[in-house]
């Protein structure tokens, strides 16, 4: 399915789905022929069970327009929790984290996908005693995708976009880029979405459809993702702040909340199609 000049897609996780069959037939009931995959499944799986997986998934034609992977003991809980505990931040955890993001990189790399993205934490200011090793932490597994032929793609949300534009010009190598998702910036209480994408224009590599609502106490209390159209981002003003930017990449959607998944995907779709 495309939009304007846009292949729209879904987060393999927003569906839930047990496996590659799974994830295949609910794609095909939502006339979506691109996702974004969670690797870590895969990466989980013993050598056969994974070589099935992937055999399924590249029979069935359906584009992985990027990899995903996550942590073992990120806590999303508060946003004070995700602070200690994410990304590439926790000193004790270092170390199986790299191993982890690299090996979804060799995952990636004989899947033939393009790129892999992650939340790497929260970026701290220039002045933190913290940033170089965040630059040096970040910049080592760029470097490291940069020699499997990957990109390596950056949630956005959790600083403002200023600072995320600052940090993806200190490390070194030009294989690092953005995974905008406009409901982060609300969720986090980071600043307008539609200006973020105005800083960020040369930086965004891949996009999320998501939406929210702001909390009120941003920045100390999680906003509140609502399906997308019906929150703050704003359907029109979000595609036209990516159309002048320049970007012609996907629109994969994720949702990450409620009940009715595929309800909302739907309408998600229904509410670009509208705008």
């Amino acid at each position: 399915m495309k939009i304007g000049i846009h292949d729209i897609g879904v987060c393999s996780w927003s569906l839930r789905a047990e496996g590659a069959a799974e994830l295949i037939d609910l794609c095909q009931k939502l006339n979506l022929n691109h996702a974004q995959l969670n690797l870590g499944p895969l990466l989980d799986m013993d050598q056969a069970g994974r070589a099935t997986e992937i055999e399924l998934l590249q029979k069935s034609g359906l584009v992985i327009t990027s990899g995903m992977i996550g942590f073992v003991g990120e806590d999303y809980s508060s946003i004070a929790t995700i602070h200690a505990t994410g990304g590439v931040m926790p000193d004790a955890l270092w170390p199986q984290r790299l191993e982890r993001a690299l090996a979804a990189g060799r995952l990636a790399q004989k899947m033939k996908l393009s790129a892999v993205s992650t939340h790497i934490g929260f970026i701290p200011s220039t002045s933190d005693p913290n940033y170089p090793k965040v630059v040096a932490r970040v910049g080592q597994i760029a470097r490291e995708y940069a020699a499997m032929g990957l990109d390596l793609y950056m949630e956005t949300g959790q600083e403002k976009a200023a600072n995320l534009h600052q940090f993806i010009k200190d490390v070194p190598g030009h294989n690092l880029g953005a995974n905008f998702d406009p409901a982060n910036m609300i969720l986090y209480g980071s600043g307008d979405p539609i200006e973020a994408v105005h800083i960020l224009r040369n930086d965004i590599r891949h996009v999320h459809i998501k939406d929210a609502t702001a909390s009120t106490k941003p920045g100390v209390d999680w906003g509140q993702e609502v399906p997308f159209g019906q929150g703050q981002v704003g359907p029109r003003r979000f595609l036209d702040a990516l159309t002048q930017t320049g970007y012609k990449g996907p629109l994969v959607i994720e949702r990450e909340a409620g009940p009715s998944r595929m309800e909302d995907i739907r309408a998600a779709i229904i509410a670009m199609q509208q705008a």
